[in-house]
């Protein structure tokens, strides 16, 4: 399969300012089953320079900065990719993962480095019980995160939520709906309460059943010893296959955003953005 992605972003000021350096987090990683045929990207104003870099989690980015002074920033990226088929379930996990599990505890190897992961940032009485009715219910690691990601999904409406910042745990409890970043950050604190590493990813994600309404999607990744980093997205209620198309991974949504900047002098900005993606028929 192959997709064309066009994704657009419009900032406009309200008088004209000067652009500071801007990290432009618009680069497919690294996956098995993405191959880029193609990548453009196009910046209005012209940028002075423009070089690509790799964050402190590794994320790949372009870091652009600019020498005069504008009204409108306009940045699109336009991407061909070639999907290949991938199998999330494929993967075994090291002997010394237990299942079932209290409180999961990694071997040392990964203590240090998982660290920032593992943190829970919210705390709710309700989210570790909601996790261990999962785990009491299945038979190994597959059969709990598939469950866990259902029970979401049925739980809780997925809602086109427009304002900036995410809801919290106690919110999302209590309406029982969010978007799909705050649906994310709610399974991340959910298997963080366990002891689960998981990060934030924002993407593409491709359905071939829509013509239009693409949006930068959200979706988590937890961290099983032997597995790696195993994608899960409670909006839909799925593990992550080859239609998630990752562009930014952190412990932190606020780190995933694709387009950090700042500028000099007075007034608002104001953003507006398109994603289009369609499937290339041969």
């Amino acid at each position: 399969m192959k997709l064309k992605i066009d994704h657009l972003s419009r900032y406009t000021y309200q008088e004209k300012v000067s652009l500071n350096p801007h990290d432009l987090y618009l680069i497919p990683q690294q996956r098995s089953y993405i191959k880029i045929l193609d990548s453009q990207l196009n910046i209005s104003p012209n940028p002075l320079g423009k070089n690509e870099r790799i964050n402190a989690e590794g994320n790949p980015f372009y870091q652009v900065w600019f020498d005069e002074e504008t009204s409108e920033l306009v940045v699109k990226s336009s991407l061909e990719l070639e999907i290949s088929n991938y199998n999330p379930y494929d993967f075994i996990l090291q002997k010394e993962v237990v299942f079932p599990f209290d409180f999961f505890v990694y071997p040392d190897a990964f203590e240090e480095s998982l660290r920032l992961f593992i943190k829970t940032e919210e705390r709710n009485e309700q989210l570790k019980p909601y996790v261990q009715g999962s785990i009491n219910q299945s038979s190994d690691f597959i059969s709990f995160l598939t469950l866990l990601v259902a029970n979401i999904h049925r739980d809780w409406k997925h809602i086109i939520r427009m304002e900036e910042g995410l809801m919290t745990v106690e919110e999302m409890f209590e309406k029982k709906e969010g978007s799909c970043r705050d649906l994310s950050w709610l399974l991340i604190q959910m298997l963080r309460s366990v002891g689960l590493a998981s990060r934030f990813v924002s993407g593409y994600a491709f359905n071939p059943e829509l013509e239009e309404g693409h949006e930068l999607h959200a979706w988590v990744e937890v961290f099983l010893p032997g597995a790696g980093w195993i994608g899960l997205d409670p909006s839909l209620g799925l593990f992550a296959d080859q239609n998630y198309i990752p562009l930014a991974c952190s412990f932190h949504p606020l780190n995933t955003l694709p387009i950090y900047g700042t500028y000099g002098g007075g007034g608002s900005s104001h953003l507006t953005s398109e994603v289009i993606i369609k499937e290339v028929k041969e």
